[in-house]
């Protein structure tokens, strides 16, 4: 399939921070905690500035929001979502579940995502209206309906554990198949492939799961906040499941959800 210049240049950006990020992982790098406690290194701001290079040669009027190095003409009608190293601290302790999360946003749409994990050896991609592949084969999602055969893999669940929900969630956890916590860019892959069923996290940013949410949904998925909502800017906890049934199922047991 002849790439999109959009994807083409997502494609050549990770290749880019690619290269980086083995540099420092092979080479060690110091860690800076940044003013939110969580950890930085050269490789982060490294491996986004060679991101925002290849876009911003083929792209100049795009803009661009970056974990690292932060936000450029966001009110562009395109707009570039960068997390050069989702999972920093899996990267500082030489743990291979991190990747670079590369999307592309069209007046608030979410229309192509790339999430490379390139010490995992894994990448996978989307474009809207192109489906989904990872390494290079077309990948789908489960045709799970009930949430009594299902696999659910949990993610971040800090600001959950400290809400009223909590005892929601372990109700829901209490009726699946099979618990897992796979996390960071791995359960959005399996789901995508069809290998799990459905995920719930919180304390997330939109950086973290926009690339994701564009494979998973050109995989046949759905992804929503917790409350049912698109994902936005100001996204903070996701619901990703692979069929509508299991999605709306899911949101029934939890409170956020509507019920």
């Amino acid at each position: 399939m002849t790439q999109s210049p959009f994807m083409a240049a997502a494609q050549a950006a990770a290749d880019a921070a690619e290269a980086v990020i083995r540099h420092y992982y092979e080479a060690g790098v110091e860690v800076e905690m940044k003013p939110d406690a969580t950890p930085v290194t050269r490789a982060d701001v490294e491996s986004e500035q060679a991101i925002r290079a290849v876009i911003r040669e083929r792209f100049p009027n795009h803009g661009l929001y970056g974990e690292e190095t932060g936000q450029s003409d966001i009110d562009a009608d395109h707009v570039w979502l960068i997390d050069p190293i989702d999972g920093t601290k899996s990267f500082v302790r030489r743990y291979p579940m991190f990747s670079t999360q590369i999307a592309l946003m069209h007046r608030g749409e979410l229309i192509l995502g790339v999430s490379n994990a390139p010490l995992f050896g894994q990448r996978a991609w989307a474009e809207k209206g192109q489906g989904a592949f990872l390494d290079g084969q077309r990948i789908r999602v489960a045709t799970t309906a009930s949430i009594e055969e299902a696999t659910l893999s949990m993610g971040n669940l800090k600001s959950l554990a400290l809400s009223p929900c909590w005892a929601d969630l372990g109700a829901l956890v209490a009726r699946v198949n099979r618990v897992r916590g796979y996390g960071d860019f791995y359960h959005y892959h399996l789901l995508a492939s069809g290998s799990i069923d459905f995920i719930v996290e919180s304390d997330v940013n939109i950086l973290d799961v926009a690339a994701l949410a564009v494979i998973v949904r050109e995989a046949g998925g759905i992804v929503t906040d917790l409350a049912g909502a698109p994902l936005s800017l100001d996204t903070r906890d996701v619901l990703a499941a692979a069929t509508t049934d299991l999605h709306q199922a899911a949101r029934v047991c939890l409170p956020w959800g509507g019920a």
